[in-house]
């Protein structure tokens, strides 16, 4: 029996890459994709989801639901520098859209499947974390209905990718990522920066995916990503941040885990949205998540190509 998942996406490059590969996969049942501000616009992340789910030919199977036009408190960040002004890198700029998200809104679509599907629905989260933060609002007994909570987000040990100790995603809102954080879900797994920094992209393994759609798209929306990764790090290749979190949900062996206990900065002017993990616990705090500390990046690449080329 396929694992129930819904998506929670602020549909950049990477994102886009985790949506192939969870649909790709044939091993998940997408009861549906919720849709955030963050990397680009509200509106811009959903039609880029509603197009990556049109190249995929599964528009009509998976719905689309907007969620969260802004963070909890504070203003929008895009990342446009990084995924390109329309988040794709310029790929499927010439795509018209044949369906658009269906209605409703995101936190309350995550409710309405929890309670359809008790005890099995696995939230993967790829995006800043205000559409579940609202969903907490709402329904705080959510920690108890959902089977895992998969977040890609924070970096524990390294450096930040949008200030220098923030990851982008936990910067964007992290009141929210604190609500979600210190929620109580029984099973919440961090796959930060210093995972998904290993699981690198390289032109050889584009070179794999061949001259097919699937290809020729993940090699014209990562051509810039690619670029930008170089100017920061002097590596040819990009992390496929979102990707890893579909994998871990996937194949939860590629990861090593850690229960620590987690927070988030909210009130820094230096340090805003830095993931503070008490390694040593100092704090003498329950742990409140699973952090990954270690990832086969040879077999998740395996994976991402292989099933890529499905």
């Amino acid at each position: 029996m396929n694992k129930k998942v819904i998506l929670d996406v602020d549909t950049g490059v990477d994102d886009a890459l985790g949506i192939i590969l969870a649909v790709q996969s044939g091993e998940m049942d997408i009861l549906g994709i919720t849709t955030v501000n963050g990397n680009v616009s509200l509106d811009k992340a959903t039609e880029n989801t509603c197009k990556i789910l049109q190249l995929l030919g599964v528009e009509e199977q998976i719905p689309v639901i907007k969620g969260a036009v802004k963070p909890l408190m504070r203003n929008t960040f895009f990342e446009h520098r990084v995924h390109g002004e329309d988040g794709l890198g310029g790929a499927l700029s010439t795509m018209l859209v044949n369906k658009t998200e269906t209605e409703g809104f995101g936190p309350d679509f995550i409710i309405e499947q929890v309670l359809q599907h008790p005890g099995e629905v696995t939230l993967v989260m790829t995006a800043p974390l205000t559409n579940l933060a609202l969903a907490l609002a709402k329904r705080p007994q959510l920690v108890h209905e959902v089977k895992e909570v998969i977040v890609m987000g924070g970096v524990v040990k390294g450096f930040g990718n949008v200030t220098p100790v923030a990851e982008y995603n936990m910067y964007v809102d992290p009141e929210a990522a604190r609500i979600v954080l210190h929620a109580g879900f029984p099973v919440l797994t961090l796959v930060g920066l210093d995972v998904t920094r290993q699981a690198l992209l390289t032109d050889e393994h584009v070179t794999l995916l061949g001259d097919t759609p699937i290809g020729r798209y993940v090699l014209q929306s990562t051509s810039d990503y690619m670029k930008r990764y170089w100017e920061r790090n002097q590596v040819k290749a990009c992390a496929l941040h979102d990707p890893l979190a579909v994998g871990v949900a996937l194949r939860k062996d590629l990861v090593t885990t850690q229960a620590y206990y987690v927070d988030i900065e909210t009130r820094s002017e230096l340090c805003d949205g830095q993931t503070i993990c008490d390694f040593q616990n100092r704090l003498k705090r329950e742990p409140n998540v699973q952090v990954c500390v270690g990832v086969n990046s040879e077999a998740f690449l395996h994976l991402f190509v292989q099933t890529l080329l499905k």
